[in-house]
Protein backbone atom coordinates (compact mmCIF):
# COMPACT_ATOMS: atom_id res chain seq x y z
CA UNK A 1 0.00 0.00 0.00
CA UNK A 2 1.32 3.43 -0.88
CA UNK A 3 1.71 5.51 2.29
CA UNK A 4 -0.47 8.59 2.52
CA UNK A 5 1.25 11.82 1.60
CA UNK A 6 1.76 13.83 4.79
CA UNK A 7 0.14 17.22 5.02
CA UNK A 8 2.54 20.11 4.48
CA UNK A 9 3.38 22.17 7.56
CA UNK A 10 0.82 24.95 8.12
CA UNK A 11 3.26 27.27 9.90
CA UNK A 12 4.70 29.18 6.91
CA UNK A 13 1.14 30.03 5.85
CA UNK A 14 0.11 30.90 9.43
CA UNK A 15 3.06 33.28 9.82
CA UNK A 16 2.44 34.82 6.39
CA UNK A 17 -1.27 35.29 7.16
CA UNK A 18 -0.42 37.00 10.45
CA UNK A 19 2.07 39.31 8.70
CA UNK A 20 -0.58 40.12 6.09
CA UNK A 21 -3.05 41.07 8.83
CA UNK A 22 -0.43 43.27 10.52
CA UNK A 23 0.12 44.80 7.08
CA UNK A 24 -3.44 46.13 7.16
CA UNK A 25 -2.33 48.75 9.72
CA UNK A 26 -2.32 51.73 7.28
CA UNK A 27 -5.93 50.92 6.38
CA UNK A 28 -7.17 50.72 9.97
CA UNK A 29 -8.39 53.49 12.24
CA UNK A 30 -5.56 52.84 14.71
CA UNK A 31 -2.96 53.13 11.96
CA UNK A 32 -4.48 56.23 10.38
CA UNK A 33 -4.68 57.73 13.86
CA UNK A 34 -0.87 57.83 13.89
CA UNK A 35 -0.83 60.36 11.05
CA UNK A 36 -4.13 62.17 11.69
CA UNK A 37 -2.73 65.22 13.50
CA UNK A 38 0.14 66.03 11.08
CA UNK A 39 -2.21 65.32 8.17
CA UNK A 40 -4.84 67.76 9.46
CA UNK A 41 -2.21 70.41 10.10
CA UNK A 42 -0.64 70.08 6.64
CA UNK A 43 -3.95 70.06 4.75
CA UNK A 44 -5.57 72.67 7.05
CA UNK A 45 -8.52 70.32 7.39
CA UNK A 46 -11.18 70.59 10.10
CA UNK A 47 -11.53 67.60 12.40
CA UNK A 48 -15.25 67.14 11.71
CA UNK A 49 -14.63 67.22 7.96
CA UNK A 50 -11.90 64.61 8.30
CA UNK A 51 -14.22 62.41 10.40
CA UNK A 52 -16.84 62.57 7.64
CA UNK A 53 -14.23 61.65 5.00
CA UNK A 54 -13.04 58.78 7.18
CA UNK A 55 -16.58 57.45 7.64
CA UNK A 56 -17.53 57.44 3.97
CA UNK A 57 -14.22 56.06 2.74
CA UNK A 58 -14.54 53.27 5.32
CA UNK A 59 -18.06 52.39 4.20
CA UNK A 60 -17.11 52.49 0.51
CA UNK A 61 -13.96 50.46 1.21
CA UNK A 62 -15.93 47.79 3.06
CA UNK A 63 -17.31 46.57 -0.29
CA UNK A 64 -13.80 45.39 -1.20
CA UNK A 65 -14.17 42.52 1.29
CA UNK A 66 -17.04 40.97 -0.66
CA UNK A 67 -15.35 41.31 -4.04
CA UNK A 68 -12.06 39.98 -2.71
CA UNK A 69 -13.69 36.85 -1.32
CA UNK A 70 -14.95 35.84 -4.74
CA UNK A 71 -11.53 36.39 -6.32
CA UNK A 72 -9.87 34.35 -3.57
CA UNK A 73 -12.23 31.43 -4.14
CA UNK A 74 -11.68 31.57 -7.91
CA UNK A 75 -7.99 32.36 -8.28
CA UNK A 76 -6.49 31.02 -5.07
CA UNK A 77 -4.20 32.21 -2.32
CA UNK A 78 -1.83 34.22 -4.53
CA UNK A 79 -4.52 36.91 -4.71
CA UNK A 80 -3.31 37.82 -1.20
CA UNK A 81 0.13 38.71 -2.60
CA UNK A 82 -1.48 40.89 -5.28
CA UNK A 83 -3.58 42.66 -2.65
CA UNK A 84 -0.48 43.32 -0.54
CA UNK A 85 1.24 44.89 -3.55
CA UNK A 86 -1.76 47.05 -4.43
CA UNK A 87 -2.08 48.21 -0.81
CA UNK A 88 1.62 49.10 -0.76
CA UNK A 89 1.21 51.15 -3.96
CA UNK A 90 -1.84 52.97 -2.55
CA UNK A 91 -0.02 53.81 0.70
CA UNK A 92 2.92 55.11 -1.33
CA UNK A 93 0.50 57.18 -3.39
CA UNK A 94 -1.06 58.67 -0.26
CA UNK A 95 2.37 59.68 1.00
CA UNK A 96 3.10 61.47 -2.29
CA UNK A 97 -0.36 62.97 -2.90
CA UNK A 98 -1.66 66.41 -2.09
CA UNK A 99 -5.03 68.04 -1.65
CA UNK A 100 -8.43 66.68 -0.66
CA UNK A 101 -8.83 64.60 -3.84
CA UNK A 102 -5.56 62.76 -3.17
CA UNK A 103 -6.60 62.21 0.45
CA UNK A 104 -9.99 60.81 -0.60
CA UNK A 105 -8.49 58.40 -3.11
CA UNK A 106 -5.67 57.32 -0.79
CA UNK A 107 -7.95 56.72 2.19
CA UNK A 108 -10.52 54.84 0.09
CA UNK A 109 -7.92 52.51 -1.40
CA UNK A 110 -6.15 52.03 1.94
CA UNK A 111 -9.43 51.20 3.66
CA UNK A 112 -10.67 48.97 0.86
CA UNK A 113 -7.45 47.08 0.17
CA UNK A 114 -6.22 47.00 3.77
CA UNK A 115 -9.00 46.94 6.34
CA UNK A 116 -11.37 45.03 4.05
CA UNK A 117 -9.73 42.96 1.29
CA UNK A 118 -6.42 42.04 2.93
CA UNK A 119 -8.11 41.30 6.26
CA UNK A 120 -10.49 38.90 4.48
CA UNK A 121 -7.54 37.41 2.60
CA UNK A 122 -5.53 36.83 5.75
CA UNK A 123 -8.48 35.09 7.39
CA UNK A 124 -9.17 32.97 4.31
CA UNK A 125 -5.51 32.03 4.02
CA UNK A 126 -5.17 30.79 7.58
CA UNK A 127 -8.65 29.27 7.47
CA UNK A 128 -7.62 26.95 4.64
CA UNK A 129 -4.74 25.42 6.59
CA UNK A 130 -6.39 25.45 10.03
CA UNK A 131 -9.72 23.82 9.27
CA UNK A 132 -8.69 20.20 9.86
CA UNK A 133 -6.03 20.97 12.45
CA UNK A 134 -6.20 21.63 16.20
CA UNK A 135 -7.58 25.02 17.35
CA UNK A 136 -4.07 25.84 18.60
CA UNK A 137 -3.16 26.69 14.98
CA UNK A 138 -5.72 29.50 14.87
CA UNK A 139 -4.81 30.58 18.41
CA UNK A 140 -1.16 30.86 17.34
CA UNK A 141 -2.24 33.00 14.39
CA UNK A 142 -4.17 35.29 16.77
CA UNK A 143 -1.18 35.59 19.09
CA UNK A 144 1.24 36.32 16.23
CA UNK A 145 -0.87 39.13 14.83
CA UNK A 146 -1.51 40.58 18.32
CA UNK A 147 2.22 40.66 19.03
CA UNK A 148 2.83 42.04 15.54
CA UNK A 149 0.47 44.97 16.08
CA UNK A 150 1.99 45.59 19.52
CA UNK A 151 5.45 45.90 17.91
CA UNK A 152 4.58 47.73 14.69
CA UNK A 153 2.19 50.30 16.18
CA UNK A 154 4.71 52.08 18.47
CA UNK A 155 7.51 51.79 15.89
CA UNK A 156 5.45 53.49 13.19
CA UNK A 157 4.25 56.10 15.69
CA UNK A 158 7.84 56.89 16.69
CA UNK A 159 8.92 57.23 13.06
CA UNK A 160 6.04 59.62 12.33
CA UNK A 161 7.30 61.92 15.09
CA UNK A 162 10.95 61.66 14.00
CA UNK A 163 10.90 61.75 10.17
CA UNK A 164 7.35 62.92 9.44
CA UNK A 165 4.23 61.17 8.22
CA UNK A 166 5.06 61.23 4.50
CA UNK A 167 8.45 59.53 4.84
CA UNK A 168 7.04 57.00 7.30
CA UNK A 169 4.03 56.17 5.13
CA UNK A 170 6.31 55.84 2.11
CA UNK A 171 8.44 53.35 4.05
CA UNK A 172 5.33 51.41 5.09
CA UNK A 173 4.20 51.24 1.45
CA UNK A 174 7.59 49.98 0.28
CA UNK A 175 7.62 47.36 3.07
CA UNK A 176 4.23 46.07 1.97
CA UNK A 177 5.49 45.65 -1.61
CA UNK A 178 8.48 43.67 -0.32
CA UNK A 179 6.13 41.53 1.78
CA UNK A 180 4.02 40.95 -1.34
CA UNK A 181 7.04 39.50 -3.16
CA UNK A 182 7.81 37.22 -0.20
CA UNK A 183 4.16 36.17 -0.03
CA UNK A 184 4.13 35.29 -3.73
CA UNK A 185 7.19 33.06 -3.27
CA UNK A 186 5.78 31.30 -0.20
CA UNK A 187 2.33 30.79 -1.71
CA UNK A 188 3.73 29.56 -5.02
CA UNK A 189 5.74 26.90 -3.18
CA UNK A 190 2.82 25.89 -0.99
CA UNK A 191 0.18 23.38 -1.98
CA UNK A 192 -2.69 25.80 -1.59
CA UNK A 193 -4.63 25.85 -4.85
CA UNK A 194 -7.86 27.48 -5.99
CA UNK A 195 -10.99 25.54 -5.20
CA UNK A 196 -12.43 23.74 -8.24
CA UNK A 197 -15.16 25.63 -10.03
CA UNK A 198 -18.51 24.81 -8.45
CA UNK A 199 -20.99 22.77 -10.45
CA UNK A 200 -24.38 24.31 -11.19
CA UNK A 201 -26.99 23.61 -8.57
CA UNK A 202 -26.58 22.74 -4.88
CA UNK A 203 -23.23 21.37 -3.82
CA UNK A 204 -23.21 17.80 -2.53
CA UNK A 205 -20.08 18.36 -0.44
CA UNK A 206 -20.09 19.32 3.23
CA UNK A 207 -18.89 22.82 2.29
CA UNK A 208 -21.49 25.57 2.24
CA UNK A 209 -21.98 27.98 -0.63
CA UNK A 210 -22.21 31.68 0.23
CA UNK A 211 -25.99 31.62 -0.15
CA UNK A 212 -26.33 28.57 2.07
CA UNK A 213 -24.13 30.12 4.75
CA UNK A 214 -26.08 33.39 4.69
CA UNK A 215 -29.34 31.48 5.12
CA UNK A 216 -28.25 30.05 8.49
CA UNK A 217 -28.96 31.85 11.79
CA UNK A 218 -25.48 30.83 13.00
CA UNK A 219 -23.75 33.01 10.39
CA UNK A 220 -25.63 36.12 11.52
CA UNK A 221 -25.31 35.45 15.24
CA UNK A 222 -21.52 35.03 15.03
CA UNK A 223 -21.09 37.74 12.41
CA UNK A 224 -23.10 40.30 14.39
CA UNK A 225 -21.46 39.33 17.69
CA UNK A 226 -17.99 39.92 16.27
CA UNK A 227 -19.16 43.11 14.56
CA UNK A 228 -20.56 44.45 17.83
CA UNK A 229 -17.14 44.05 19.43
CA UNK A 230 -15.62 45.98 16.51
CA UNK A 231 -18.20 48.74 16.98
CA UNK A 232 -17.42 49.01 20.68
CA UNK A 233 -13.64 48.92 20.21
CA UNK A 234 -13.62 51.60 17.49
CA UNK A 235 -15.98 53.90 19.38
CA UNK A 236 -14.09 53.70 22.66
CA UNK A 237 -10.74 53.96 20.88
CA UNK A 238 -11.66 57.20 19.09
CA UNK A 239 -13.37 58.94 22.01
CA UNK A 240 -11.26 57.57 24.87
CA UNK A 241 -10.11 61.01 26.09
CA UNK A 242 -13.68 62.31 26.14
CA UNK A 243 -14.96 59.19 27.93
CA UNK A 244 -12.29 59.37 30.62
CA UNK A 245 -12.78 63.12 31.05
CA UNK A 246 -16.49 62.53 31.68
CA UNK A 247 -15.48 60.10 34.44
CA UNK A 248 -12.91 62.52 35.90
CA UNK A 249 -9.72 60.75 34.73
CA UNK A 250 -6.74 62.24 32.86
CA UNK A 251 -6.47 61.26 29.18
CA UNK A 252 -3.02 59.67 29.58
CA UNK A 253 -4.59 56.94 31.73
CA UNK A 254 -6.04 55.41 28.57
CA UNK A 255 -2.57 54.88 27.10
CA UNK A 256 -1.47 53.02 30.23
CA UNK A 257 -4.62 50.92 30.28
CA UNK A 258 -3.93 49.87 26.68
CA UNK A 259 -1.00 47.77 27.91
CA UNK A 260 -3.34 45.92 30.27
CA UNK A 261 -5.84 45.37 27.46
CA UNK A 262 -3.11 44.03 25.15
CA UNK A 263 -1.79 41.57 27.74
CA UNK A 264 -5.19 40.20 28.72
CA UNK A 265 -6.07 40.06 25.02
CA UNK A 266 -3.15 37.69 24.49
CA UNK A 267 -4.32 35.62 27.45
CA UNK A 268 -7.76 35.52 25.85
CA UNK A 269 -6.16 34.24 22.63
CA UNK A 270 -4.37 31.43 24.52
CA UNK A 271 -7.47 30.55 26.52
CA UNK A 272 -9.73 30.61 23.47
CA UNK A 273 -7.44 28.28 21.51
CA UNK A 274 -7.25 25.85 24.42
CA UNK A 275 -10.99 25.86 25.07
CA UNK A 276 -11.90 25.42 21.40
CA UNK A 277 -10.28 21.99 21.46
CA UNK A 278 -12.76 20.98 24.18
CA UNK A 279 -15.94 22.98 23.58
CA UNK A 280 -17.95 24.16 20.54
CA UNK A 281 -17.57 27.78 19.47
CA UNK A 282 -21.19 28.66 20.27
CA UNK A 283 -20.62 27.67 23.90
CA UNK A 284 -17.49 29.83 24.18
CA UNK A 285 -19.17 32.87 22.64
CA UNK A 286 -21.38 33.06 25.74
CA UNK A 287 -18.57 33.84 28.26
CA UNK A 288 -16.89 36.08 25.67
CA UNK A 289 -20.01 38.21 25.26
CA UNK A 290 -20.65 38.09 29.00
CA UNK A 291 -17.22 39.58 29.67
CA UNK A 292 -17.83 42.24 27.02
CA UNK A 293 -21.21 43.11 28.56
CA UNK A 294 -19.62 43.32 32.02
CA UNK A 295 -16.90 45.66 30.74
CA UNK A 296 -19.43 47.91 29.02
CA UNK A 297 -21.91 48.02 31.90
CA UNK A 298 -19.17 48.84 34.43
CA UNK A 299 -17.58 51.64 32.37
CA UNK A 300 -19.90 54.47 33.56
CA UNK A 301 -19.27 53.48 37.20
CA UNK A 302 -15.44 53.61 37.29
CA UNK A 303 -14.24 55.72 40.21
CA UNK A 304 -10.57 54.74 40.71
CA UNK A 305 -7.46 54.08 38.63
CA UNK A 306 -7.50 50.44 39.74
CA UNK A 307 -11.07 50.09 38.48
CA UNK A 308 -10.02 51.49 35.09
CA UNK A 309 -7.25 48.89 34.83
CA UNK A 310 -9.63 46.09 35.88
CA UNK A 311 -12.20 47.18 33.29
CA UNK A 312 -9.45 47.30 30.65
CA UNK A 313 -8.43 43.74 31.61
CA UNK A 314 -12.00 42.48 31.21
CA UNK A 315 -12.36 44.18 27.81
CA UNK A 316 -9.03 42.75 26.67
CA UNK A 317 -9.96 39.20 27.69
CA UNK A 318 -13.32 39.53 25.92
CA UNK A 319 -11.61 40.83 22.79
CA UNK A 320 -9.06 38.02 22.83
CA UNK A 321 -11.79 35.39 23.04
CA UNK A 322 -13.97 37.00 20.37
CA UNK A 323 -10.98 37.30 18.02
CA UNK A 324 -10.08 33.60 18.21
CA UNK A 325 -13.73 32.58 17.81
CA UNK A 326 -14.19 34.88 14.82
CA UNK A 327 -11.08 33.56 13.10
CA UNK A 328 -11.85 29.90 13.79
CA UNK A 329 -15.60 29.70 13.25
CA UNK A 330 -15.99 30.15 9.50
CA UNK A 331 -13.73 27.39 8.09
CA UNK A 332 -14.69 24.91 10.83
CA UNK A 333 -18.42 25.51 10.27
CA UNK A 334 -18.81 26.29 6.57
CA UNK A 335 -15.76 24.63 4.95
CA UNK A 336 -13.06 25.87 2.57
CA UNK A 337 -14.66 25.67 -0.86
CA UNK A 338 -16.33 29.12 -0.65
CA UNK A 339 -14.41 30.36 2.38
CA UNK A 340 -13.20 33.58 0.75
CA UNK A 341 -16.72 34.69 -0.15
CA UNK A 342 -18.14 33.76 3.26
CA UNK A 343 -15.39 35.47 5.24
CA UNK A 344 -15.58 38.43 2.88
CA UNK A 345 -19.17 39.06 3.92
CA UNK A 346 -18.29 38.52 7.58
CA UNK A 347 -15.43 41.01 7.26
CA UNK A 348 -17.80 43.45 5.51
CA UNK A 349 -20.06 43.36 8.58
CA UNK A 350 -17.18 44.07 10.96
CA UNK A 351 -15.84 46.96 8.85
CA UNK A 352 -19.26 48.63 8.64
CA UNK A 353 -19.75 48.20 12.39
CA UNK A 354 -16.30 49.61 13.15
CA UNK A 355 -16.97 52.61 10.90
CA UNK A 356 -20.32 53.23 12.60
CA UNK A 357 -19.03 52.80 16.17
CA UNK A 358 -17.77 56.35 16.78
CA UNK A 359 -20.90 57.82 15.16
CA UNK A 360 -23.20 55.71 17.36
CA UNK A 361 -21.42 56.76 20.55
CA UNK A 362 -21.26 60.43 19.50
CA UNK A 363 -24.94 60.63 18.62
CA UNK A 364 -26.10 58.94 21.83
CA UNK A 365 -23.77 61.15 23.89
CA UNK A 366 -25.08 64.26 22.15
CA UNK A 367 -28.72 63.26 22.65
CA UNK A 368 -28.40 62.17 26.30
CA UNK A 369 -25.50 64.34 27.49
CA UNK A 370 -23.50 61.31 28.62
CA UNK A 371 -21.87 58.15 27.31
CA UNK A 372 -23.48 56.11 30.11
CA UNK A 373 -26.69 55.34 28.20
CA UNK A 374 -24.70 54.20 25.15
CA UNK A 375 -22.65 51.73 27.19
CA UNK A 376 -25.70 50.35 28.99
CA UNK A 377 -27.57 49.93 25.72
CA UNK A 378 -24.60 48.19 24.10
CA UNK A 379 -24.21 45.94 27.16
CA UNK A 380 -27.85 44.85 26.80
CA UNK A 381 -27.37 44.19 23.09
CA UNK A 382 -24.27 42.15 23.91
CA UNK A 383 -26.23 39.99 26.38
CA UNK A 384 -28.90 39.35 23.75
CA UNK A 385 -26.32 38.24 21.17
CA UNK A 386 -24.59 36.05 23.76
CA UNK A 387 -27.92 34.38 24.51
CA UNK A 388 -28.53 33.87 20.80
CA UNK A 389 -25.09 32.25 20.46
CA UNK A 390 -26.06 29.77 23.19
CA UNK A 391 -29.36 28.92 21.50
CA UNK A 392 -28.26 28.72 17.86
CA UNK A 393 -27.14 25.32 16.60
CA UNK A 394 -24.27 24.36 14.33
CA UNK A 395 -25.78 24.47 10.84
CA UNK A 396 -26.18 21.27 8.83
CA UNK A 397 -25.73 21.34 5.06
CA UNK A 398 -29.26 21.35 3.60
CA UNK A 399 -28.24 19.66 0.34
CA UNK A 400 -26.35 16.72 1.88
CA UNK A 401 -27.73 13.20 1.40
CA UNK A 402 -29.67 11.89 4.36
CA UNK A 403 -26.90 9.68 5.73
CA UNK A 404 -24.27 12.44 5.57
CA UNK A 405 -26.69 14.88 7.16
CA UNK A 406 -27.32 12.44 9.99
CA UNK A 407 -23.60 12.10 10.60
CA UNK A 408 -23.07 15.86 10.64
CA UNK A 409 -25.82 16.26 13.23
CA UNK A 410 -24.32 13.53 15.35
CA UNK A 411 -20.93 15.27 15.31
CA UNK A 412 -21.53 19.05 15.45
Amino acid sequence: MTPATPKPSPWPIVVLAALAMVGTLPGRSQGLGLITEPLLTELKLERVRFAEINLWTSLAGSLFAIGFGRHFDRWGARVVALTLALLGISVLGLSLGSGISGLLLGLWLSRGLGQSALSAGSLSLVGQVARDRPPSVMATYSILLSVGFMVVFPVVGYLVRIVGWRATWGGVGASLIVLAVIALIVLTRSRLTPAPAPDPGPSQSSDFTLGEALSTPAFWVFGLSSSLYGLVASGIGLFNESILAELGFPPELFLRSLAVTALTGLLGNFLGGWLLSRHPARTLMVPAMSLLALGLASLPHLRSTGAVYLQAAVMGAAGGLVTVLFFSYWPRTFGNRHLGSIQGVAQFLTVVASAAGPLVLAQIQQASGSYAFAFRFLALLTVLLGTAAWIVRTPAKPSLPAQTLSNSLAHP
